[in-house]
């Protein structure tokens, strides 16, 4: 994903996490909120220093974005996302990663052929 998809600020990140709309499990939290100025997709994360030094994190920061680039995203979304990457996530695979980041994403509603109601 190019990197005019990303939030950068953090004051739109704190935009994010006020809209309260969130999902989250062991290893993740997923938050959104609707995008009405740009109308893209754009997403950040987050990964403590609890999860490593500067090379661990930037491996975790790789994964996050290899799972965003390839999961099938509703076309036309205009969601802002923040994604937090909690320390049990060392304990997963890529595999697995792929999994639990996956299914939040589909608990948010933001991947293609999933129903919204």
């Amino acid at each position: 994903m190019k990197k005019e998809n990303r939030v950068k600020k953090t004051d739109e990140i704190e935009l994010i996490i006020k809209e309260k709309k969130y999902a989250f499990n062991l290893y993740f939290t997923v938050y959104k909120k609707k995008n009405i100025e740009t109308g893209k997709f754009r997403y950040a994360m987050s990964v403590g220093k609890k999860i490593g030094n500067a090379v661990v994190r930037n491996h975790y920061k790789r994964w996050v974005r290899a799972v965003v680039d390839s999961l099938p995203l509703v076309k036309n979304l205009s969601y802002d996302v923040f994604i937090i990457v909690k320390p049990k996530a060392l304990e997963l695979s890529y595999q697995e990663f792929y999994k639990q980041l996956e299914y939040l994403f589909k608990k948010q509603k933001l991947i293609q052929g999933e129903k919204n109601d």
